[in-house]
């Protein structure tokens, strides 16, 4: 029963993402295809042609990948996002099955799994190089012989007819589109990369065609996608002038322009506050090695004071002023907490030197329900601000199979494998007597199990109110000794909405009663004497049996007195 910190559910209320135009990738939590990779494409199965450089448009699709990354990241809108899988695109360039994608789709991730040409089975794939700067990246897929892309060798004009392939919106269709490339040196800066100059088109792409290729009427590849504004019909591409160095550097696994981060620039509103928001740290790099984590903020890199234009190019240019072996100071906030901490990339680890009011920056942020300041031990969790004193553990069942997200002030559990028991706890209190009321929403099918936990000790047990979304319900005491749970009460309600439906719940460990009420009615009170747990934490749960997958909203929770 190991806990993990949930940091900051729906962080950063005091900053914001200037630019956040990205073509991005697409969140899933129950991808299409078989999960067991597919035999080497020299079979010639699907939609795969043998082998080969594609000469024309039709045979595109049949070197265009789809590409699902999978990961835990903690996200600068949206918090802690666990066993998360976002999906993009990208397209091979050697029979070897040698892939370019972008970086923001595959960086961070802890598997990437690929979808050749619209086939119905993944193949398993590595990441050889990535550039965070550049929003490239390199990976390998197993086997050989696949078709791939040729560059387009001509100069790139204004008016070239170019088409977007690839499998936007995470969908698992191929999808291709018309236009002209109508700039030839757009603004390559954005808020995840630097680039001096892209190319600017009209051939429509959305979410989850990031990654994937811009190429001519003959089937050249002529860049790689990478940016929108929808609002303006603006689409942009990393063009192959850029692309093609980085990309032969990448493909013999080198990271270029890289310090290990996956990052986004973050600005506060009043300009107070900026730097270079973590979402994940690659295992071994500069940036792991230096004790950089996750949710962490990059605040000065060699004394610059980055991202003060809401863009990642004072941090790239850096990093670009020196060899990836070279060593520079870096001072972090690790926001959760208020520390901040010096240190130096390849030299010096961090360590803390002081704190940073992170409620100070942009004006007042609300509600944090914790994070620098002394947490509360009565109040309501909206799940809306930063909660860093949640934790939550997994009692069974496997962790890949669970999603748990947090955002827009809801807490979030997708589960979609058998017999999960996951646990989410409030750390800073332990109570006695204590009353807990929760508002909780089904959104996947009706097998699903939801819990109040009282009084828990991991070396004694916990009372724990267990309903079904059916109406079936059971107090349990979990006997931590004995490793077991004892049914102390098993019974039905009549007043539970079950289906697609909110429920409110209440539940009241008072000495030795301990009550249960369903929508405001009292279903059972019990008096309890054989445990006699006296105190500890409480908590919540969310279940899943065998009809998958299970998705439940936790709306808000409310710790008070009984």
């Amino acid at each position: 029963m190991k806990s993990r910190i949930l940091l900051p559910f729906a962080l950063l209320a005091a900053l914001i993402l200037l630019v956040g135009l990205a073509c991005g990738t697409v969140t899933t939590t129950t991808p299409s295809g078989a999960s067991t990779p597919g035999s080497a494409p020299t079979s010639g199965g699907g939609n795969v042609q043998v082998s080969g450089a594609v000469s024309s448009l039709d045979n595109v699709r049949s070197a265009t990948i789809q590409i699902e990354a999978q990961g835990t990241f903690i996200d600068p809108q949206f918090g802690l996002q666990v066993n998360a899988a976002g999906r993009g695109s990208g397209f091979i360039i050697d029979p070897s099955g040698i892939a370019v994608t972008n970086n923001h789709v595959v960086a961070g991730a802890a598997l990437v799994k690929v979808w050749v040409g619209g086939e119905s089975t993944p193949r398993n794939a590595r990441i050889l190089g990535l550039s965070e700067c550049s929003d490239l990246a390199v990976i390998d897929i197993e086997g050989d012989g696949y078709p791939y892309l040729e560059w387009h060798q001509a100069p790139v004009k204004t008016g070239l007819e170019v088409y977007s392939a690839g499998f936007p919106l995470g969908e698992p269709e191929f999808n291709l589109t018309k236009g002209i490339i109508s700039k030839e040196s757009a603004d390559g800066q954005s808020d995840w990369a630097s680039i001096d100059h892209v190319l600017g088109h009209d051939a429509t792409i959305n979410p989850g065609n990031s990654g994937g290729p811009l190429v001519d009427a003959n089937g050249k590849a002529v860049g790689v996608n990478y940016m929108l504004r929808p609002d303006f019909n603006q689409y942009f591409a990393i063009g192959g002038d850029i692309a093609i160095p980085i990309i032969e550097v990448l493909r013999t696994g080198k990271d270029v322009d890289s310090i290990g981060v996956n990052g986004t620039a973050v600005l506060s509103e009043d300009g107070s506050l900026s730097g270079i928001w973590v979402a994940s740290v690659k295992s071994g790099s500069p940036a792991d090695k230096a004790g950089i984590q996750a949710g962490d903020i990059l605040y000065q890199l060699e004394g610059l004071v980055l991202a003060t234009d809401g863009t990642m190019k004072d941090y790239c240019d850096v990093i670009r002023s020196h060899q990836p072996s070279d060593t520079l100071s870096t001072t972090v906030i690790r926001y959760a907490t208020g520390e901040l901490l010096e240190g130096q990339l390849n030299g010096r680890a961090l360590a803390v030197t002081g704190t940073f009011d992170t409620g100070s920056a942009g004006g007042d942020t609300g509600d944090t329900s914790g994070g620098s300041g002394e947490a509360p031990d009565y109040f309501t969790e909206e799940f809306d601000g930063l909660i860093p004193d949640w934790t939550y553990f997994l009692m069974s069942g496997d962790e890949n199979k669970m999603t748990l997200e947090s955002g827009n002030g809801v807490l979030t559990f997708n589960l979609d494998g058998e017999e999960l028991y996951v646990y989410v706890l409030y750390d800073p209190y332990t109570y006695t007597d204590v009353r807990l009321d929760a508002r909780v929403e089904n959104r996947g099918f009706n097998s699903n199990e939801v819990s109040l936990i009282c009084r828990y000790d991991p070396d004694y047990g916990w009372y724990e109110f267990a309903i079904g979304n059916d109406g079936l319900y059971s107090i349990y005491a979990y006997d931590a000794i004995a490793q077991g749970y004892e049914t102390l009460y098993n019974g039905g309600s009549t007043v539970i909405h079950s289906g697609k439906d909110v429920n409110e719940y209440t539940v009241i460990c008072s000495g030795k009663t301990l009550a249960l009420y369903i929508n405001g009615v009292e279903e059972r009170t019990i008096t309890e004497n054989r445990f006699a747990f006296r105190e500890g934490q409480v908590g919540i749960s969310t279940s899943s049996f065998d009809v998958l997958p299970i998705i439940v909203e936790w709306d808000w929770v409310t710790i008070s007195e009984p």
